[in-house]
């Protein structure tokens, strides 16, 4: 486990780091996760087994990053949104009330 920690945290950083392409991120995901379902959980050799296992929970690991980095950056679109709303409701609601009061 701690292996396929430090592999996704590895992988990870490159992906954040805009060296790894995401779609690659996908496509070595289904195919490491592939692989281990069909061939590496039922293989003869306990170092296979292993390693097709680290190899599948890592790259797992690592889908979550582009995945929770689109997430994050909607909700920051979305709160970048409400606070440019707020602005413009403050900034006419006080231009109306500086006009009343200087027509009244």
């Amino acid at each position: 486990m701690r292996l396929s920690l430090g592999v996704a945290l590895v992988e990870g950083v490159l992906v954040v780091a805009n060296q790894i392409p995401q779609w690659a991120v996908f496509v070595v995901a289904i195919v490491a996760v592939g692989y281990w379902v069909m061939w590496g959980r039922n293989a003869g050799s306990p170092m296979v087994r292993q390693a097709s296992w680290i190899f599948a929970a890592s790259q797992a690991l690592v889908l979550l990053v582009p995945i929770l980095f689109a997430f994050v950056k909607s909700l920051a679109y979305v709160a970048l949104a409400i606070l440019a709303i707020v602005a413009l409701v403050f900034l006419f609601t006080e231009r109306d009330q500086k006009a009343d009061g200087q027509s009244g």
